[in-house]
C-alpha cells in the first residue's frame, strides 16, 4: 500500500496552504492589534485616574491629598477598570487561542470528505471495539478525533488512553491512536491480534477470560509477539496465516515502537497504534505556524495512517472463507 496514493493532489495542497497562510496572517494581525490596544487602553485609564485624583485634591483636606477616602475608592475603581480594559483588549487573542485546534485541524485535513472534528467526546465506534483488544480497564479518556471518508471508505481516528485503577496509581493499559473502519467483507465473529501477554496473564485469561480461543499464525516472529484470539477459529485461521500476518509484518516495519493491535468484528475493523506523543500535535499557540514544518508532516502522517487502515480493512477479503462455525 503506497502512502502517496492517499496524499491529496497538488491543487488541494495549494488550497490548504492558502487557508493556513490566511489563518496565520489573521493571527498575526490580531496579535499586533492587541499589542497596540493593551498599552492604549491601560494608559487611557491611568490618565483618567490621575486627572480625577487631581480634581479631588482641589477640595480634599490638605492632610489627605492623594489619600482621602474618595481617592482610595478612585484607585480601587481604577484597578478594576485596568483589569476590564486589559481583558477587553486581549479578548480577540483569547478567542483565537480557544479555537486554535478546533479551527486548525479541520483546515489541515480539509481534503477529507465529510470531515468532522471533536475533542473529548466518545467516538461512535467506541462501543463496538472488542474489549479483548485492550485488556482490563475501567477508565477511558478521549482526546482529539476526526472522522470522514477518503479514497472510498469511511473512518474514525481518535486518540485514547485506557487505564486501570489500582491502590497506588492508575496503570495505563493502552495509550495511542485508534483507527476504526468498515471492512470490505464482514468477518463472522471476533478476531483480535494483541501484543503477547506474559505467562501469568495468559493463564488467568484462560481461566477467567471470555470464549475467545487462541490460535497461531505459524510465523514464529509474529507468534512470539502476538496473541491471536477468536470465537470463530475456522474462519479466522486463513486470515491469521495470510493477510493478517502480512499486515502485522508491514506494521512492524512502519510502526516499530510497540506492536500494533488489530481487531475484526462483523463489519468493523480496528487498528490500534500505541504511541506516547500526540498524533495531532500542533505547535504552541504562541508560535508562528509554518506550512512546511508543521502542516505537511501532519498531512503525511494522516495519509500513512489511512494507507495502513486501507490495508487492515481488506484483511477479511479472502477469495474463499468458511462460514461461521
Amino acid at each position: 500500500m503506497d502512502t502517496q496514493d492517499f496524499m491529496p493532489n497538488e491543487t488541494v495542497l495549494a488550497r490548504i496552504r492558502a487557508d493556513i497562510e490566511a489563518y496565520e496572517a489573521e493571527r498575526q494581525t490580531t496579535r499586533r492589534n492587541a499589542a497596540i490596544r493593551v498599552p492604549a487602553y491601560l494608559i487611557s485609564i491611568i490618565v483618567i485616574v490621575v486627572i480625577l485624583a487631581l480634581a479631588l485634591n482641589s477640595f480634599a483636606d490638605p492632610n489627605e491629598q492623594w489619600v482621602s477616602a474618595l481617592h482610595v475608592f478612585l484607585y480601587v475603581g481604577g484597578l478594576v477598570a485596568l483589569f476590564v480594559a486589559y481583558r477587553s483588549a486581549t479578548s480577540p487573542v483569547r478567542r483565537l487561542q480557544t479555537s486554535f485546534r478546533a479551527r486548525l485541524l479541520p483546515t489541515i485535513f480539509s481534503f477529507v470528505d465529510d470531515l468532522k472534528y471533536q475533542k473529548g467526546a466518545t467516538p461512535a465506534s467506541a462501543a463496538r471495539l472488542p474489549k479483548d483488544t485492550i485488556g482490563d480497564f475501567d477508565r477511558i479518556t478521549y482526546d482529539d478525533e476526526i472522522s470522514g471518508a477518503w479514497q472510498g471508505f469511511g473512518f474514525e481516528i481518535y486518540e485514547a488512553v485506557f487505564s486501570q485503577r489500582s491502590v497506588k496509581a492508575p496503570s495505563t493499559v493502552f495509550r495511542g491512536v485508534v483507527v476504526a473502519l468498515e471492512t470490505e467483507r464482514a468477518f463472522p465473529g471476533v478476531l483480535v491480534a494483541t501484543r503477547k501477554a506474559n505467562r501469568v496473564s495468559s493463564f488467568f485469561h484462560g481461566i477467567f477470560g471470555n470464549d475467545l480461543q487462541e490460535i497461531r499464525s505459524g510465523v514464529d516472529v509474529l507468534d512470539s509477539a502476538y496473541d491471536f484470539r477468536t470465537d470463530n477459529p475456522t474462519a479466522a485461521l486463513p486470515l491469521v496465516t495470510g493477510r493478517m500476518a502480512q499486515a502485522l509484518q508491514w506494521l512492524g516495519e512502519a510502526w516499530p515502537e510497540e506492536p500494533a493491535r488489530i481487531a475484526l468484528k462483523d463489519r468493523d475493523a480496528f487498528l490500534l497504534l500505541p504511541q506516547s506523543k500526540n498524533f495531532f500535535e500542533l505547535p504552541d499557540v504562541s508560535l508562528p505556524l509554518d506550512y512546511k514544518s508543521h502542516v505537511v508532516p501532519m498531512i503525511a502522517d494522516l495519509a500513512s495512517l489511512l494507507a495502513t487502515g486501507a490495508l487492515v480493512r481488506r484483511i477479511g477479503d479472502a477469495d474463499a472463507r468458511p462460514e461461521r462455525s
